[in-house]
């Protein structure tokens, strides 16, 4: 399963990424999370990879990060593992002028097992997720 979900963000493009870019803040706009631990590589850069604890609403979860892509302020991409799930994320920056930056979240999912079943009955329910993260990034950001 692949899409794309994007959001405009009235703040500059290097700002964007600043705050983007800082482990701190995702606890800021990353609902459920709970821990973020670094597991190997330097962290932030390519290869580094973290273990991501969430508690989505009673419901734990725990993924493992890998880094593949830091061009930033253009593009951060990273792979995302989980029990039965694989996830593929391009994250691009694109400043639109007058101070506007374009967040564009590129997704593309791997299913096995009962997570395979799952994203037939529910494929809207992953894109649904990214948006609403989308969103609460947005928000953070753009807060005084």
């Amino acid at each position: 399963m692949k899409y794309n979900v994007a959001i405009e963000i009235e703040k500059p493009v290097d700002e964007v990424v600043a705050l983007f870019d800082s482990v701190e803040n995702l606890y800021e706009w990353m609902e459920g999370l709970e821990s973020f631990e670094h597991l190997e590589g330097t962290p932030g850069e390519v290869g580094a990879r973290s273990r991501l604890k969430f508690d989505m609403n009673g419901r734990k979860m725990e993924m493992i990060e890998t880094i593949t892509v830091k061009n930033l302020p253009r593009e951060f991409a990273g792979t995302y593992e989980a029990d039965g799930v694989f996830n593929i994320v391009r994250n691009r920056f694109e400043p639109l002028g007058e101070g506007r930056t374009l967040y564009t979240s590129e997704n593309e999912f791997q299913f096995r097992g009962f997570m395979k079943i799952f994203s037939w009955l529910m494929p809207g329910m992953f894109r649904k997720q990214s948006l609403k993260y989308l969103e609460a990034f947005k928000r953070f950001a753009e807060s005084p």
